[in-house]
């Protein structure tokens, strides 16, 4: 399939090496990539990982129309605030008929509903699995492997950025030298002050209530305490208690509807979310069949995030 990038940064680039290296076996090709800040590219035989550039496109709609594409691959920067300009990207990749896949957990977390509703009015597939963790099969495990199944709830350590910087502070290190340490893993949000607010963790933990529980919620409307507010002293005091910290977001269905938050816990050391440490993500689906059943990874990075979205590709080349 000729697919279109709306973003190109390191997930982008990942991508893109990817699918070099499955081209004999997946025949896709990239034919456009759009950004912000590098102008736009072009090329109906495909373009290669590092193209030249020219002249951005004056607006979205401009880019898709010379594009001539078949999948729309929507991979610019959150915005924790709205989930803008991405969800009119992607509204603007259905007006066209194109598929959409997305690495960006902004909208799903702002928009999920609305748009899997105009992406069926619009007969195309609209697919999501790099958003939350890293391109592990979190969507696509409940969709395609738990038929009948109800996600009554989940709790996830799911904000590498926080991991690292709490593991730097009980090393006696201060907040600013674990942000440096994330930054140096390339695991932050452009400001790092999203995760450690748990803005990253409230998107993604509506994205999840959104998709997997059937709720209509938005980032802001979850209660949120982050790590901020930590010293290295009192992550010492802590673990002489023989607990930790971690941050956690967690869902419940109740009879009012879905209630969820995100807080930095104190858990007991043998708990499997306080286990999870530095860039790997943890996430348990309390569901009525399975009873709780954990999905993982350990230390991904941007190739695991490259692969979710290359998992959404192969899902919506097997539906066409």
């Amino acid at each position: 399939m000729r697919l279109a990038l709306i973003g190109y940064g390191n997930v982008g680039r990942a991508f893109a090496r990817l699918l070099e290296h499955k081209r004999s076996v997946y025949p896709n090709r990239i034919v456009a990539i759009h950004t912000a800040r590098h102008g736009t590219a072009y090329d109906p035989k495909g373009l290669p990982v590092e193209p030249e550039f020219g002249p951005a496109a004056a607006n979205i709609d401009e880019f898709l129309a010379r594009a001539r594409a078949e999948v729309a691959v929507e991979i610019t920067s959150l915005n924790p605030a709205s989930g803008e300009p991405a969800i009119s990207h992607i509204r603007a990749a259905f007006a066209r008929h194109m598929h959409v896949i997305t690495a960006n957990k902004g909208p799903i977390a702002f928009a999920h509903r609305a748009l899997k509703d105009e992406a069926r009015a619009a007969g195309v597939e609209f697919l999501y699995e790099a958003t939350t963790m890293d391109g592990t099969p979190v969507y696509n495990l409940v969709r395609n492997n738990l038929p009948g199944v109800e996600i009554l709830g989940f709790a996830g350590a799911l904000n590498s950025t926080t991991k690292v910087i709490l593991e730097a502070m009980r090393k006696g290190l201060s907040l600013e030298d674990g942000i440096a340490e994330a930054q140096r893993l390339g695991v932050t949000e452009a400001d790092p002050w999203f995760d450690i607010e748990g803005w990253d963790s409230a998107c993604k933990a509506a994205a999840l209530a959104n998709v997997l529980m059937g709720a209509n919620v938005t980032p802001e409307q979850i209660e949120r305490r982050g790590i901020g507010r930590l010293t290295p002293e009192k992550l010492a005091e802590i673990d002489a208690s023989g607990k930790s910290v971690t941050l956690i977001s967690r869902a419940r269905k109740t009879p009012n509807g879905v209630k969820l938050r995100v807080r930095a816990e104190v858990l007991d050391k043998d708990d499997i979310l306080a286990a999870c440490r530095g860039t790997s993500n943890l996430l348990v689906l309390h569901t009525d069949l399975m009873g709780d059943l954990g999905v993982f990874t350990l230390k991904p990075g941007v190739d695991q995030t490259a692969y979710g979205l290359f998992s959404d590709l192969v899902e919506i080349a097997r539906t066409i």
